[in-house]
C-alpha cells in the first residue's frame, strides 16, 4: 500500500454560517443541490473571512447517512441571515489529506482508513456521541471554482492520540 500523503494540523477554532442538511445515504443528491445553494448565497454574507474556499462538515450521527453543514468562515460580526445556521467549530488537531482532481474520491479515503490502521492516532469521537462511521466526523474544504464532476479538496479527519 502506498504511503498515505499527509499532515498532521491544528487549526484554531472558528465560527462558520450556511446550511444544514441531515439525510440518508440514499438522499446524497439533495444534498449536492444544497452545496451548490450555498456556494451561490456566500455574498450574501457580509464578514466572509475566505469566499473562495467552501466548507463540508460531515458529522455521521446516523445509522443510515449522516448530517452536513455546507458553510463558509465568518467573522463573529457577522449575523445569522434568515434560512442558515451558524456552528462553533473547536481547535482541533487534524490529519489533513490533499485529494487531487482525477482521483477517485474512495480511493482516497480507503487510504486514509489504512493510514489510522498503521499509526498512533484515531479518528476522534467526542465522549457520549454515538457515531456510525469509521471516520464519525469529516472536514472538508473546497475552492469554489472546483469542477463539480472531477474535484480537487482537502480533507480534514479530527484525531486524537490511540487510547
Amino acid at each position: 500500500m502506498k504511503t498515505l500523503v499527509g499532515e498532521i494540523v491544528t487549526i484554531a477554532s472558528y465560527r462558520a454560517m450556511g446550511l444544514k442538511w441531515e439525510g440518508s445515504y440514499a438522499e446524497v443528491p439533495k444534498l449536492k443541490e444544497l452545496i451548490i445553494k450555498m456556494s451561490n448565497r456566500v455574498s450574501e454574507l457580509s464578514y466572509v473571512k475566505n469566499p473562495e474556499t467552501q466548507l463540508g462538515l460531515s458529522y455521521h450521527l446516523r445509522s443510515d447517512g449522516f448530517i452536513h453543514y455546507s458553510v463558509f468562515e465568518v467573522d463573529k460580526k457577522q449575523e445569522l441571515l434568515l434560512g442558515m445556521v451558524e456552528i462553533i467549530v473547536p481547535e482541533m488537531t487534524y490529519l489533513k489529506v490533499e485529494h487531487p482532481k482525477g482521483k477517485d474520491i474512495g480511493v482516497t479515503y480507503t487510504e486514509i482508513y489504512q493510514w489510522f490502521k498503521e499509526c498512533d492516532y484515531q479518528p476522534f469521537k467526542e465522549k457520549g456521541i454515538d457515531y456510525y462511521d469509521d471516520l464519525p466526523i469529516k472536514h472538508e474544504k473546497y475552492p469554489v471554482d472546483r469542477d463539480l464532476e472531477d474535484p480537487h479538496f482537502e480533507i480534514l479527519i479530527p484525531i486524537e492520540l490511540k487510547s
